[in-house]
This record gives C-alpha cells, sequence and structure tokens, in this order.
C-alpha cells in the first residue's frame, strides 16, 4: 500500500510541475491563435504523464533499456496528439475565419449569411445568434429609413404649410401698413385666423416632440368612456355641422378607463376633426366604445372612401397625409401621430382598418384596474 502512495505521490508531483508550466505558457500565449493553445494543452497532458512515469521510473529503478521504451512509447504519443491537436485547431480555426468573413457584411450594410460548412455547437450556436441578430439590424435599418424619409417629408410639409400662411400674413399687414385695404376688419379677422392655425401647428410640433423625447406626464384618473367620448363629440359639433357631417355616438358602453382625461380628450378630438374633414357633406361619423377581452375599444368611423392598402402602414407615420391636398386646413399631418403617441402612452394601441364606404379607427386602452 505505501508502495502505491508513494507512486501517486510522484505521478502527482510531476503531473503538477507540468501542469504548473502549462498553465504559465497559456496565459503568456493567450492572444495567440486557437492552435497554439491547444497545442499547448495536448503537450501538457503528454509532458504532464511524461514527468509522472519518469519520477515513477528513477524511483523503481527500472533499467536503462526500459526508460528508452518508456520515453519512445510517449514521444510516439506526444507526436500524434500534437498532430491531432494542430489538426483540431486549424478545423475550427478554418471555420471560425469563415464565420468572421461573414459577420463584416453587417458592417457594409448587408446581411448575414451564415457559412454553409459544419461546425462545432458553440460556433453553430453563436451563428444561429448571428443570424438572429441580423434579422433584428436589418429591421432596425428599416425603420431607420423610413423614419428619415418620414422626417424629411414632414420637413416639407410644414415648411410650405409655413410658408403659405405667412405669405399672406404678410401680405395682410403690408395692406393694413400702407392704409390700402378695402376691408380692415376682414383683414384683421383673417389674420387672427391664420395666427391661430399656425399656433395650432406649432402646438402640435411641440406635442409630438414631447412624445418622442419621452418627456410626455400623464395624470391618469378613473372616468368612464361614457363622459369620454360625451365630451369628444360636444367639443366636435360645431366643425361636424360647419362640414354638413352628421356625428353619431349611440354605441358606448359605460366602462371604466383609467387615462388622462385631457390626453384622452385630445387623441378624441384629433380622430373625429381628421373624420370630419374627410367625410364628404351629407356623410356619417359614428362613435363607439365597447369592452373586448384586451381592454376598451375605441372605434371612430367616417365616410372617407377608405385608405388605400399601400398606405395603411403608414397612416400613424409623422406627416402622412395620404393622397389629400397638402395645404391647409389638411393640417400638418401630426394628428396622427399624437394619437399613436399618447395612446401607447398609456399601454394601449391604434389601429385602423377599411370598412364599407370609409375606414375604422379603433383606440384599444386598458380598462380600470387592469393597467
Amino acid at each position: 500500500m505505501t508502495d502505491f502512495l508513494v507512486i501517486a505521490l510522484l505521478a502527482f508531483l510531476g503531473a503538477a510541475i507540468a501542469g504548473l508550466l502549462g498553465a504559465v505558457a497559456l496565459r503568456l500565449l493567450r492572444n495567440h491563435s486557437l492552435v497554439v493553445n491547444m497545442s499547448v494543452v495536448v503537450g501538457v497532458a503528454v509532458t504532464a504523464m511524461l514527468a509522472g512515469t519518469l519520477f515513477v521510473c528513477w524511483e523503481m529503478f527500472i533499467s536503462p533499456h526500459d526508460m528508452t521504451v518508456v520515453n519512445i512509447v510517449v514521444a510516439m504519443s506526444a507526436v500524434v496528439s500534437l498532430a491531432t491537436a494542430v489538426l483540431l485547431g486549424r478545423w475550427v480555426v478554418a471555420r471560425s475565419n469563415e464565420l468572421t468573413l461573414a459577420a463584416r457584411s453587417f458592417g457594409d450594410g448587408g446581411t448575414f449569411a451564415a457559412p454553409d460548412v459544419p461546425a462545432t455547437a458553440e460556433l453553430a450556436a453563436l451563428t444561429r445568434e448571428l443570424e438572429a441578430t441580423s434579422a433584428k439590424l436589418a429591421e432596425s435599418r428599416e425603420r431607420e429609413r423610413a423614419l428619415e424619409k418620414s422626417r424629411r417629408e414632414l420637413v416639407a410639409w410644414i415648411s410650405h404649410d409655413l410658408r403659405t400662411p405667412l405669405a399672406g400674413l404678410r401680405a395682410m399687414s403690408e395692406a393694413l401698413e400702407d392704409g390700402v385695404a378695402a376691408d380692415p376688419d376682414r383683414y384683421l379677422r383673417q389674420i387672427r385666423t391664420e395666427v391661430e392655425r399656425l399656433n395650432a401647428m406649432v402646438g402640435d410640433l411641440f406635442e409630438l416632440s414631447r412624445i418622442h423625447a419621452g418627456a410626455l406626464t400623464l395624470a391618469p384618473s378613473r372616468i368612464s368612456v361614457y363622459d369620454l367620448v360625451g365630451d369628444a363629440l360636444a367639443g366636435a359639433d360645431p366643425l361636424a355641422r360647419e362640414h354638413g357631417v352628421r356625428l353619431v355616438g349611440d354605441r358606448i358602453e359605460p366602462v371604466p378607463v383609467e387615462v388622462d382625461s385631457g390626453e384622452m380628450s385630445r387623441v378624441l378630438g384629433n380622430l373625429l376633426i381628421n373624420a370630419i374633414r374627410r367625410t364628404p357633406a351629407d356623410g356619417t361619423v359614428a362613435v363607439g366604445a365597447h369592452r373586448s377581452d384586451d381592454g376598451v375599444v375605441l372605434s371612430v368611423t367616417d365616410g372617407c372612401g377608405g385608405i388605400p392598402d399601400e398606405d395603411l402602414p403608414r397612416v400613424f407615420d409623422t406627416g402622412w397625409r395620404g393622397t389629400h391636398a397638402r395645404t391647409p386646413p389638411a393640417g400638418a399631418g401630426l394628428g396622427l401621430a399624437i394619437v399613436q403617441g399618447i395612446v401607447e402612452a398609456h399601454q394601449g394601441r391604434a389601429a385602423v382598418r377599411n370598412v364599407a364606404g370609409g375606414c375604422c379607427f379603433e383606440v384599444t386602452l386598458p380598462a380600470a384596474g387592469r393597467a
């Protein structure tokens, strides 16, 4: 028993010395190729075995002939092991290089194309993650292009919508200043109308900037949808009368919601104004509210004739105004973007779909107590 204990201790001593030297070598070569590191690992294993064997052989006083035989066997094992390590390392490095080349497409704005070669489980997992990342980057680039296009359209439309009333204000003010205005009171009324329109446009821009900056502060309170819709209908009634449009709100369920009443009034007001302006005279704008599995659904249905299918995904984009005239009072195309921003701030969602003779805007809000 004592002999076996001595042999174990000697073998462990030789292996420990080899392992310590190998750890130092790995630390010094940690920035080198995988082939070099794998060769060091195999070398440590072979050296540890050789060191332990030699220590035991010396202790057991084995003959020089037997010692030479042992050394030859260990040397051949070392050669085969190192060759195998080099081949394996080169195979892994080759697949890693192919994966690196494929990943460079990210920087060029392309998509990741996984190498069609077998790989280790770790490299296969890394490939799957890169594919998922590539898909997310592609979606991000698409959103960025859409936002950039929307921003350019908004700048162009805002510039046009600001230039037109400003030119009119300048002409009317010069006419009043020169005393050539035939009806000064009419000019003053028109100036006030244009100023109110510009003030509304600036207010929309400020609201949208707060939404995009995440600075929209909500003060939610429990309120009945019936009261919320009733106030919105009362506020939109004068505009509906002016355009000859009939407002209908007889499908309102008195369900409670927890919302910022001021912001939600703005949401319904924007939807109603948009619907009234797009509905021809003698048309109808219907407002409804009902409970669903997702919460409370508010709907505004107009008679605009419908939205082209290719435009439906862009309805809530900033600056979108479809094929309607891009002149006042069409607005700057901010109303629906503001609607979506406020609704999403309430943890809800806004959607639109075509119906017979027009389109239906739906706002889904969490019911009271479920937000």
